[in-house]
């Protein structure tokens, strides 16, 4: 395939099957920009109104704030915040450091950008499957996540987290490679 790397959000389009999307991701691990996931088996999308924004204990996930908001002003959508319920503080530390910026954001620019937190019933662990899981609930055109950094053995064996998810969407999945150098959407 050939990319344009002047855009600012990478597409990839493939069949839901376990290797096309493995190769996929593979060719995405050093992608600085977002990158969306959309399969054959997804549901066709006409409008971006709600994206679910997963938030876990990983530091990285705190870079979900600059492009879920751009998302959100650029949009329209409401931004649907799941932090992991997990027994440590780090993940409702990511949660309110995204909710500043989300505040920041509108202050400055005089937009409003509507935003829920809703209640995960997982742990940082669990908390990528329980998003897919729970579409319905949700009932998002967007899933916000943030890649694997490092392969470990179990999932070169069994797969990472997001190759599951997209795997198992009904919506588009956009994931972010946590890198120090990541790429910054531009208004």
């Amino acid at each position: 395939m050939i990319w344009d790397d002047n855009e600012d959000i990478r597409l990839v389009s493939c069949e839901n099957l376990s290797r096309d999307i493995q190769d996929n991701l593979n060719e995405c691990r050093e992608e600085r920009r977002p990158y969306v996931f959309i399969t054959n088996t997804m549901r066709q999308i006409t409008s971006l109104s709600r994206i679910l924004v997963p938030v876990t204990m990983l530091e990285e996930e705190v870079y979900k704030a600059e492009i879920c908001t751009y998302l959100a002003r650029k949009t329209g959508a409401r931004l649907i915040l799941l932090p992991a319920n997990d027994k440590g503080s780090h993940a409702r530390q990511n949660l309110n450091r995204i909710i500043t910026h989300i505040q920041q954001v509108a202050e400055r620019t005089g937009e409003s950008i509507q935003y829920e937190v809703a209640e995960a019933k997982k742990d940082s662990f669990g908390l990528t499957r329980e998003a897919t899981e729970r579409q319905r609930d949700f009932g998002h055109q967007l899933l916000l996540l943030t890649a694997s950094r490092e392969y470990g053995l179990d999932d070169i064996l069994f797969g990472p987290p997001e190759r599951k998810a997209i795997r198992h969407s009904q919506v588009p999945v956009m994931l972010i490679n946590p890198r120090a150098d990541l790429f910054s959407l531009c208004d």
